[in-house]
Formats: structure tokens, sequence, C-alpha cells
């Protein structure tokens, strides 16, 4: 029997396994603008650079838990709810050896966090997606494919209410979606939408202690949505 060496050439050097982190991208809204959290390197060749939430995954970890231990560790934020979003691994992504990062990503309201630097972390900050500094490694790379599948996502799916206030009006609904799409909604025609897909219930309440005229307070109606969903109930902006 022919050595299958022969056939595909030498047999590939086998080094040890890679080493396996997680970084976090952290979506918060802010008077409508959206940002990203980053955290600033203390030590290392990286000092003073910026970069995504992130560290090494423990022997005995599970993925999801090591995700929120090493956000809380960095930035002090706690009780975040993670997903998933996918693995990067080019070979040359990281100096001096092989690391495979797992990317999580979250959507937050700011004002619920009270951010703290701890490990690694020298200072922790909000940025404006329009204007991060360099980011270390790949983690531009990270970032700017999670932006892309936010953008992908909240046009489909209605998660963009995760970062207002339960009660909302429609302009602060449409300021969400044009901070995150990054495009001017007609006003008519998104208010109309919305109105239409029935997922608004009106608090008949009004704002209160505003300089201008006060407008009208509506909250998701995550039970409507589910049922609908289930129905295979499309939802689109």
């Amino acid at each position: 029997m022919d050595d299958i060496t022969s056939l595909s050439g030498p047999a590939p050097q086998i080094n040890s396994l890679p080493d396996i982190s997680i970084d976090c991208l952290v979506f918060g809204l802010d008077n409508g603008r959206l940002n990203v959290l980053l955290a600033q390197h203390r030590d290392g060749i990286r000092q003073g650079q910026w970069a995504l939430p992130g560290g090494h995954i423990g022997a005995l970890e599970d993925l999801d838990n090591a995700a929120s231990r090493i956000l809380q560790d960095v930035t002090g934020a706690q009780d975040l709810f993670l997903e998933q979003l996918r693995a990067f691994g080019r070979a040359d992504r990281f100096p001096g050896g092989r690391v495979i990062t797992i990317a999580y990503y979250a959507l937050v309201k700011q004002e619920e966090y009270k951010l703290a630097a701890g490990g690694p972390a020298s200072q922790v900050k909000w940025w404006d997606i329009h204007d991060v500094p360099e980011l270390v490694y790949d983690h531009g790379e990270i970032f700017a494919h999670g932006l892309k599948s936010l953008r992908h996502k909240v046009r489909h799916e209605p998660i963009g209410f995760n970062l207002l206030p339960e009660k909302f009006t429609l302009l602060q609904l449409q300021e969400l979606y044009e901070s995150i799409l990054g495009v001017s909604l007609d006003k008519p025609n998104f208010r109309r939408k919305m109105m239409n897909m029935k997922l608004l219930f009106d608090c008949n309440e009004k704002q209160q202690n505003v300089a201008h005229r006060a407008a009208a307070l509506y909250r998701f109606d995550q039970s409507v949505y589910s049922a609908l969903a289930e129905q295979g109930f499309s939802f689109e902006v």
C-alpha cells in the first residue's frame, strides 16, 4: 500500500495547540449616538493602545462564562447579555504565537453600566463608532465585521429596542435606527412602517418636562413580536 505522504507531499509539521482568547464588542447608545466600548492596554508591547475588551479563557471555563468574566474584569460591566459573533483565526493575527479569538457582542443602555478599568486595562471608554482610534491586532477587523452584522440584524430583528428606555418616542426610535444604520430615514415612511407592524404599544402618556411639544410615549411589545414570529412574521426596517 502506498504511503499517503508520497502522494500528497511531506506531512505537515504538527505544532502545539493554539491559544484561545475572547474579545467583546459592546455597543451602547447615548443621546442618539452609537458608541463602542474600548479598553486601553496598561502594559506590554501595546501599552497605551486601544483594543476591544478581551482576555484568555481558563482551562476549565465555558466560553459564555469566560466572556462574562473577562468583560467584568476589564471594564467592571456586569450582567450583560453577550451573544457569540464568530471566531477570528488568521495565523498572523497575534505576534509571538498562534491565538484564535472568539468574538462576542452586546447591545446595552450606556447609562445602566458604571465602568471601572481592571485587569490589563489602564482605562475604559465609550467611543463614537465614527471616531474609533486605530485598534491593536485585528480588532479593527472584528469591529468592522461586528458593526456590519449589527446593521444587518437590526433591519430584520427588533434588537434595537434593547438600546431604548422602556418608554420612548417615535423620534427616539427613528434616531436609534439612523445611528445604527448610518443613514437618514424618511420620517413618515419610517413611522408608518413601525405602526403597521403593530409591535408598539401606546402608553397613553406624553413626555414630561421638555422644552418642545411633548410627544407620545410607546413601548415595544415583546409578546406580540414572539407570537408573530412563530407565524412567520418578517420584521424589516
